[in-house]
């Protein structure tokens, strides 16, 4: 990957590469400008308010899965702030009017029950979420397949009918994740042919996020070509709103090694835990790539990497080096900007890893760091 990173930076760190950020940010400037779609930013994937300033020279917005991501969208991001959730409590609607231009409900029954409060705020304009019946994601299988049976995502289409459509100005139609161009074109081309009638009763169609419009392999050119002819058919604006689309390959995870252990493999025990500093290594599961290193037997130096903590399965992976790892050296894992810092958590005390930025030029910069406090605040 060709990353240089200063001497004796303090671990485990997350680390921003903004050279690699704006490559990623001129694909979505490229498809904003040939198909005058708007993108949003999904902040439950990234939210580095570090990062905001050049994001939002490229992005229109930010698309919050609650209330606290709404008000750092519009407090932080300052651009349009949209917000899904499949549930709302009558006070989270009456503060998230005060934060987000959009708000989209899970039901046709939402939108009825909070249709009154809406109107009380001028400007505020209503979205549903469909569930599309189209699956295509491509990482985690029925644990992030927003289509998945008996999915809480979304009103099915035998409901549509009773939605008040006079006062719906946005269909919602997030499927993806981690989709390839095949996905994001299947999506788009089911939603045009399957649920044409509802399209033409609205004002834009958000295609949610899942489009991995930054990954190896995704034809850039497809997406255009079928948002174009979405929006030649209907007529409809188009809203995209990746996350981790924006930010893949974008940022690292530097940690050190404390200790090799020896239990019939070679076990290099880091300051950085799976568990606790990258919950989709578990969850999804999910192997990130570590620079320098390779599959296990690639390399001559075979070695298990796991984190401290108490849990068994704090267990990265495995994968061989050229050289024998030692303590004290650094292990950097690559692609992990999305979904790291926005889930991690402090399981057995464990400290959080500093959130710092590799600057264009060269430099490097702490833009967070963590203590006690942060810990001990969350326990009451």
């Amino acid at each position: 990957m060709g990353l240089k990173l200063p001497d004796g930076i303090r671990t485990p760190a997350y680390v921003l590469d903004v050279a690699r950020l704006r490559v990623n940010l001129a694909a979505a400037a490229r498809i904003k400008a040939e198909t005058g779609c708007r993108i949003l930013l999904a902040t439950k994937a990234f939210a580095m308010p570090a990062a905001f300033p050049l994001m939002r020279e490229v992005l229109d917005g930010t698309t919050a899965s609650g209330e606290f991501e709404a008000r750092l969208g519009r407090e932080d991001f300052g651009k349009e702030v949209h917000v899904y959730a499949p549930a709302y409590t009558e006070e989270e609607v009456r503060r998230l009017l005060g934060f987000a231009g959009h708000i989209y409900f899970n039901s046709p029954a939402q939108i009825r029950r909070y249709l009154p409060l809406v109107r009380s705020k001028p400007g505020v304009k209503i979205g549903i979420r469909i569930n599309p019946g189209f699956s295509m994601a491509t990482l985690g299988g029925s644990l992030y397949d927003p289509c998945a049976p008996f999915s809480r995502f979304g009103a099915t289409r035998d409901t549509l009918d009773e939605a008040p459509w006079d006062e719906i100005e946005v269909l919602h139609a997030h499927a993806l994740c981690e989709a390839t161009h095949e996905g994001s074109v299947g999506l788009i081309e089911h939603v045009g042919r399957e649920f044409a009638g509802y399209v033409r009763r609205v004002k834009a169609v958000n295609f949610g996020g899942g489009h991995f419009i930054n990954k190896a392999g995704y034809d850039v050119d497809g997406l255009i070509a079928a948002i174009k002819r979405f929006q030649a058919a209907f007529g409809a604006a188009v809203i995209l709103e990746p996350g981790a689309g924006l930010v893949v390959d974008a940022g690292y995870l530097v940690a050190s090694v404390l200790d090799i252990h020896r239990n019939d493999k070679d076990i290099a025990i880091l300051d950085a835990s799976a568990s606790c500093h990258m919950p989709d290594v578990l969850e999804v599961p999910y192997t990130p790539p570590v620079l320098g290193a390779a599959a296990p037997g690639v390399h001559a130096h075979n070695y298990i990497l796991g984190g401290k903590t108490c849990m068994t399965g704090d267990v990265i992976g495995e994968y061989s080096f050229p050289q024998p790892l030692r303590v004290g050296d650094q292990v950097v894992f690559g692609d992990l900007m999305q979904y790291s810092f926005v889930k991690n958590n402090t399981f057995n005390g464990a400290p959080l890893p500093d959130l710092a930025v590799l600057d264009e030029d060269g430099s490097y910069r702490v833009v967070r760091r963590f203590g006690y406090e942060d810990f001990r605040g969350r326990l009451g």
